[in-house]
């Protein structure tokens, strides 16, 4: 799941691949300052907590139907179910400072499935509003889940998703089709156990320019991400 505010973005994460589980979470503030790990991560339907000495999360998420996509990916199948704009309740802690939370910024992310053997995507989410005030959410994506009709490609406009167009990602991802990105810091990954290599990047930042559909973007936050897999 993921928090997208203007003063604060954060991701916590639960994972198996290969039959192995992983944790993971990271908090990034506007000024550049990264917090990250992968211990005392608790992650559930309705909840997400994190308890690792100076740093604590603890979330209640009303959680609803979201949008689901079932796509055929190399010789199998794969699956995900999106949520945007899920209020979200609780605190987040770093050291001496609590953030208080009580709104609708978070972003449940599900996905599960028999992936190709190499796999590569590029990945956009984020909240914000529009310029008349309309509360807006996205989930843009190339690599999967990205055919051309029942992809998970989304923008919601008060809570109504809709399915929306390819989008173009800049290499360095600092764009993704009229949405220019400003990144605040970035959490990275590069691993090589022989049978598992990943390569990931996911940038934490603000976002600016015009939504799939041509609505303008007044505010925006979230994240970009990328991921080149062998597994």
């Amino acid at each position: 799941m993921g928090l997208y505010r203007p003063d604060l973005i954060l991701c916590v994460g639960h994972a198996t691949v290969l039959g192995l589980p992983r944790r993971w979470w990271a908090i990034a503030e506007p000024d550049g300052e990264l917090h990250q790990g992968s211990a005392g991560v608790e992650v559930r339907p309705g909840a997400a907590r994190v308890a690792a000495g100076p740093i604590g999360i603890d979330l209640a998420l009303d959680e609803g139907v979201g949008v689901e996509v079932v796509s055929r990916h190399g010789r199998s199948y794969i699956w995900t179910r999106k949520q945007a704009c899920v209020p979200a309740r609780g605190w987040v802690r770093v050291g001496a400072r609590t953030w208080e939370i009580a709104g609708d910024d978070a972003f449940i992310d599900d996905s599960a499935g028999y992936h190709a053997r190499v796999t590569r995507w590029r990945w956009s989410a984020g909240i914000g509003r529009g310029a008349g005030g309309e509360r807006v959410a996205w989930n843009l994506v190339d690599g999967v889940h990205d055919g051309p009709g029942a992809s998970e490609r989304t923008v919601w406009v008060d809570g109504e998703p809709h399915e929306v167009q390819h989008q173009e990602f800049a290499a360095d991802l600092s764009r993704v089709g009229g949405l220019r990105f400003r990144a605040w810091s970035e959490r990275a990954e590069h691993t090589n156990w022989f049978l598992l290599r990943s390569d990931y990047r996911q940038p934490f930042g603000s976002f600016a320019g015009e939504l799939p559909g041509g609505l303008v973007l007044r505010s925006g936050h979230g994240v970009m991400e990328w991921h080149d897999v062998r597994w």
